[in-house]
């Protein structure tokens, strides 16, 4: 429907952007009529649009759960010139409440992205859309605070409720993935306009005798033999299927959105998906060295594809990439310092897009979010490898600098002892290659057993009496059983256990056997659940005992599905950039945040005796914040460290925030977690005046942040919690990445670094940083 930008103009919020920028907004919105109780936007929904009534009026629900039926409860009207979606906006979040035409409605829709690229250079439109969203937390905030805890049970109930799961989130709109191997080609289409519409092929043995091509869509399957030479020719034969006027389900290839390329290898360098350009693919072929048998195949596929697609962007998504936030202890090998960082010799990890994939199922489904969960995800098939995950961030995985080490695979050894090659080697004749055919190809399962590599047929021989099926089935479970017991010293605790691939989704016995004897760490299966296919087809389901505090469950991993949201991620992260390095003249104080403390009031008085309040020293620069007089020392395992100030005013929890050279006078390994995210972090000892406290947990090494008010994260165009890089100024410039963005009205413009961050980066007082770029974005 056609819409006049005048329109706009006679709105408070719109006429403070020039003419101009009015019809760019007006041209990307769009005009549409609901008829009457039509819903606009559903509660839990993703908010892609700001919302603005032009005509009618549109009602405001949110479910109520006084009602036994939870029937909707009208808390607003809007009506004509009322806006909705604004905070979505800065927040990302889904929304909160059902959007419903009156009696018909007509409402104008303006992207977010498109708007906050305008936005960004209006600083008027900036200043009356902040004043609205400021008044709008606040009044969430005074709303929590006031909620009492039957009214919290009545909302998880509601959230309860309103959950669905799926097997596959995040499927989005025209997407292509590849994924080569070195004599096969698997390609998958996802389409969001049609979910249903998933097309996927196989094409194998390339280059060889009896090459053919399996093509699936819907529940048909299609095989044809084919003689090809190269990838570059499988290539050519998906695209034609893909396009077939009769099978196909493109009717060009310009209609692709982008194309995901799965590359096993991104080193250190990448930790994200990321769009593909000559430099990017130039740093792919030079970790070549790193991934022999993988990236070559993949920088073939990403130029055959480039050439035949110059149109449709390309995107990389890194088996590595998931585990990029390992701590330099974990992926530290102990070899000379100098070799190892001079030929990359560390562990990087694979798997990385599954163990995210099923991650974020897993917290889905336990109605939970992953960055509040410490989670171990068991990806166990011919290849197999474990992950620890501590609140979303990758801090171990059993693979190493190739995918080789870690747990016994179908023909892979694992972990033995490097003397072993040494002795094969030097003992034994055999060359560099045969220890590698051997380790890789002729060990495992297979070479256990002597007689397969597939678990279904090692099950089934073990039943029948066959020793060598028998001890091949035991070191599996064996393997798996002691890096999960590893990994829950690593986390310090666990909250949910999670099987996917072949193995950990097909063998309940496997499950059974590993979970095995872990009741002490929580760890406890439901034996019939454990046996008993999902109901709702979707694979995934819980089949820990219901009294048992950790959750375990089995979710079918859907790597394809995993590329192709990481590939729409990438390309909305990399508009989201460009707009905001249209503000990098902007400057960002930062500021060093030295060690200290929040307590809680009980501790105060304990501390510094009955009835005691802190004293203000001086005020910081975050409104309401301020430095006490009070100080305490903290005692650790190791030593101490004295004079820590107490910052002001108390908290509901005590929190004590270090570096990490302190941690190592401490003897304390504390996690890096934004403030308030203490669970399953250290405790210390708190030395005062009047006494002492002793702290089970609370310590933290805090990740680098940049407090804004809202006004400042539009300027930016930035979202609360998008991790950002930040550039800084001076003769030693550097990129701090993983940067949280935390917004609130009473927060002001400030970047904190803890003390070895300042030194390293030789920051001085008053330094400034500028927005390089958005690294990570809530999807």
């Amino acid at each position: 429907m056609a819409f006049e930008s005048d329109v706009l103009a006679r709105h408070p919020f719109f006429e403070t952007f020039a003419p101009a920028a009015r019809e760019r907004l007006a041209a990307c919105s769009t005009l549409r009529e609901y008829p009457e109780s039509t819903r606009v936007i559903g509660e839990g929904q993703p908010v892609q649009e700001l919302g603005l009534v032009l005509k009618g009026t549109c009602a405001v629900l949110v479910s109520d759960a006084d009602d036994g039926d939870f029937a909707k409860r009208r808390i607003a009207t809007l009506g004509v010139h009322e806006m909705f979606g604004e905070m979505s906006l800065l927040t990302g979040e889904p929304a909160t409440a059902d959007v419903v035409a009156d009696i018909g409605a007509q409402l104008l829709l303006i992207p977010h992205a498109k708007l906050s690229l305008e936005l960004a250079q209006n600083p008027t439109g900036i200043q009356f859309l902040g004043r609205l969203i400021s008044d709008r937390l606040r009044k969430r905030a005074q709303d929590e605070r006031a909620e009492i805890a039957v009214e919290n049970a009545r909302r998880h109930e509601r959230q309860a409720r309103r959950y669905r799961p799926t097997a596959a989130p995040g499927v989005v709109p025209r997407v292509l993935v590849l994924n080569l191997g070195s004599s096969s080609l698997k390609y998958d289409f996802f389409d969001a306009a049609k979910p249903e519409v998933r097309a996927r092929g196989l094409i194998e043995r390339i280059g060889a005798a009896g090459a053919r091509h399996v093509y699936r869509m819907g529940g048909g399957e299609r095989t044809e033999s084919l003689s090809i030479v190269d990838h570059a020719a499988a290539l050519d034969v998906a695209l034609r299927r893909l396009t077939d006027p009769e099978h196909g389900v493109l009717g060009d290839l310009a209609q692709l959105t982008a194309v995901g390329h799965r590359v096993v290898h991104g080193g250190s360098r990448y930790s994200e998906a990321t769009v593909i350009d000559d430099q990017v693919l130039q740093e792919i072929e030079q970790l070549c060295r790193l991934a022999p048998l993988h990236n070559p195949v993949a920088v073939a596929g990403i130029k055959a594809t480039r050439a035949r697609l110059p149109g449709v962007p390309q995107v990389a998504v890194f088996d590595t990439a998931f585990h990029t936030t390992m701590p330099d202890h974990a992926w530290s090998y102990a070899l000379p310092r100098a070799l190892a960082e001079r030929h990359g010799l560390q562990r990087y990890g694979f798997h990385g897009t599954s163990h995210r994939y099923v991650a974020k199922s897993a917290a889905a489904f336990l109605q939970r979010s992953s960055r509040e969960l410490r989670l171990i995800t068991c990806h166990l098939g011919n290849g197999a490898s474990l992950c620890a995950i501590d609140h979303g961030r990758s801090v171990d995985t059993s693979m190493g600098l190739t995918p080789l080490e870690g747990l016994c695979m179908g023909t892979r050894s694992g972990d033995v002892d490097p003397g072993l090659v040494l002795f094969l080697c030097t003992s034994l004749g055999m060359t560099p290659d045969q220890v590698d055919h051997l380790l890789n190809r002729e060990s495992g399962l297979l070479g256990i057993s002597g007689l397969s590599q597939d678990m279904r047929e090692l099950e089934q021989a073990a039943a029948g009496g066959h020793v060598g099926a028998r001890l091949a089935i035991a070191v599996f479970c064996y393997r798996v059983k002691k890096y999960i017991g590893s990994y829950v010293a690593v986390l310090g605790g666990l909250d949910a256990l999670v099987f996917t691939g072949g193995i950990g989704q097909g063998s309940a016995w496997v499950r059974a056997r590993v979970c095995q004897g872990l009741a002490g760490m929580g760890i406890a299966l439901d034996e019939m659940a454990n046996r008993t296919p999902a109901s709702d087809g979707s694979g995934i389901r819980r089949i820990s005992d219901p009294s048992a505090p950790v959750a375990v469950s089995v979710v079918p991993t859907d790597e394809e599905a995993m590329i192709a949201r990481e590939t729409v991620t990438a390309l909305g992260l990399r508009e989201a950039s460009e707009v905001a390095r249209r503000v990098e003249d902007l400057p960002i104080p930062i500021n060093t945040s030295a060690h200290h403390v929040h307590l809680s009031q009980p501790d105060v008085e304990t501390l510094f005796g009955s009835g005691h309040t802190l004293t203000r020293r001086a005020d910081l620069l975050q409104p309401g914040q301020f430095a006490c007089e009070e100080t305490v020392t903290l005692v650790g395992p190791r030593g101490a460290v004295e004079r820590v100030r107490v910052l002001g005013p108390t908290r509901q929890r005590s929190q004590v925030e270090i570096s990490r050279t302190e941690e190592f006078r401490l003897g304390i390994d504390a996690p890096i977690r934004a403030s308030g995210d203490l669970d399953g972090s250290p405790g210390i000892t708190l030395l005062g005046q009047a006494g002492e406290v002793r702290l089970q947990q609370g310590v933290i090494c805090a990740l680098r942040h940049i407090h804004m008010s809202p006004e400042d994260a539009l300027r930016f165009a930035v979202r609360d919690k998008d991790l950002v890089r930040v550039k800084t100024a001076g003769e030693r410039s550097i990129v701090f990445g993983d940067v949280l963005i935390r917004v609130s009205p009473d927060y002001r413009l400030e970047m904190h670094v803890d003390t070895d961050e300042a030194n390293a980066a030789e920051l001085d007082p008053g330094a400034i940083g500028f927005l390089d770029s958005i690294q990570y974005r809530r999807t």
